[in-house]
């Protein structure tokens, strides 16, 4: 089964990817989030293909020394799963006389008819919405399913890192939690708004819309910030070690703006443009878009959700998911306002400690 925890008590986000292992514990505390505890680890090499933990050996030790890095004593953690294709999520209607009991007997006889995947290759697990508008007589259940292979890997990534999953979530789903942490950037607050989240990770970019600060469109793309990293490689000669650091910290030659990231921004505006396309046509009842917040580690780059704004003609920011929050000395020193644009689905996972 997936698991959608139903209980409140302290556990880490967990964000793993290509790239690399975030971790974040987060306390709650008269009505205002603190971030106790921040680490992040490169993932190693050929770790992951595709979504998937190849070398689950290997990401349980990125995952080991993120956690030591982090400095938190939590050992309960929050995970999911990755990438459209690896999960399906569907509301579906019960009749709202079911117990509890009754309710998962009912939903786990008749999921097969939802799900276009033979079950026993799946991993459930759903949550009440409440009372359906459209039938007063039904609830509304979102019914999700992954994979059990790479439910599986996930879990004994975790469980070999010495940690415990308690949580395993689906990250469209994280990212949706972590977009509360940015309703002081949104118009309204988001109620009564569509809003945009298009965070660029190392090899995806993963473009969202919300309608009252809930997920109603989502879609990955192959686009990330290690093209950038790889230009910088191919133009100045240097290893992917030293482009990465040398992107970060600086110190490339003068036409580096020019002849490498100009270029790179008018990427990622292309990926931007073709996403607002594909989400226009992808109902004939789309609202517009009243705000666009720009995530991911290349939000960072100065000056480019201004320039996306620009291009597309739809206001745009740089997310801020920390900007209501406090932060602990710890996770200062581990420069976690540096990396709060990339932490979207680690804080989103480590918010569910508190559902």
């Amino acid at each position: 089964m997936l698991q959608f925890s139903r209980k409140s008590r302290p556990l880490l986000g967990l964000d793993i990817t290509t790239s690399s292992i975030k971790v974040v514990e987060l306390s709650l505390s008269a009505g205002q989030y603190r971030v106790e505890c921040y680490g992040a680890e490169a993932m190693p090499p050929n770790a992951i293909s595709d979504r998937a933990i190849v070398d689950v050996q290997a990401a349980a030790d990125a995952i080991a020394r993120a956690v030591r890095r982090s400095g938190s004593e939590v050992r309960e953690v929050a995970v999911a799963v990755s990438g459209n294709n690896n999960h399906m999520a569907k509301v579906i209607q019960m009749s709202a006389a079911l117990n509890e009991a009754e309710l998962e007997t009912q939903i786990e006889l008749q999921a097969d008819q939802y799900l276009e995947v033979p079950l026993e290759e799946l991993a459930l697990d759903y949550q009440v919405l409440g009372r359906s508008p459209r039938d007063p007589e039904s609830i509304d259940v979102l019914l999700v399913a992954a994979r059990s292979t790479l439910v599986g890997q996930l879990r004994d990534a975790v469980l070999q890192a010495g940690l415990t999953p308690r949580i395993i979530d689906v990250e469209s789903y994280a990212l949706e939690n972590a977009c509360s942490l940015m309703r002081h950037q949104l118009p309204d607050g988001g109620i009564d708004r569509s809003v945009a989240i298009i965070d660029f990770g190392a090899s995806t970019t993963t473009f969202s819309v919300l309608r009252d600060l809930k997920l109603i469109y989502t879609r990955d793309f192959a686009f990330g910030g290690q093209q950038l990293t790889e230009a910088i490689m191919r133009t100045y000669g240097l290893t992917i070690e030293e482009a990465g650091r040398a992107k970060k910290e600086g110190g490339l030659p003068g036409n580096y703006q020019s002849e490498v990231l100009d270029p790179f921004i008018d990427d990622m505006n292309q990926q931007v443009l073709r996403a607002l396309q594909f989400y226009m046509a992808s109902s004939a009842d789309r609202d517009p878009l009243d705000k666009l917040l720009v995530c991911g580690g290349c939000a960072n780059i100065p000056g480019v959700a201004d320039v996306i704004a620009s291009r597309v003609g739809i206001a745009a920011e740089k997310g801020d998911p920390l900007g209501q929050m406090r932060l602990t000395p710890r996770a200062r020193s581990q420069a976690v306002q540096r990396d709060s644009t990339a932490l979207l689905v680690a804080l989103g996972l480590a918010l569910r400690g508190f559902d």
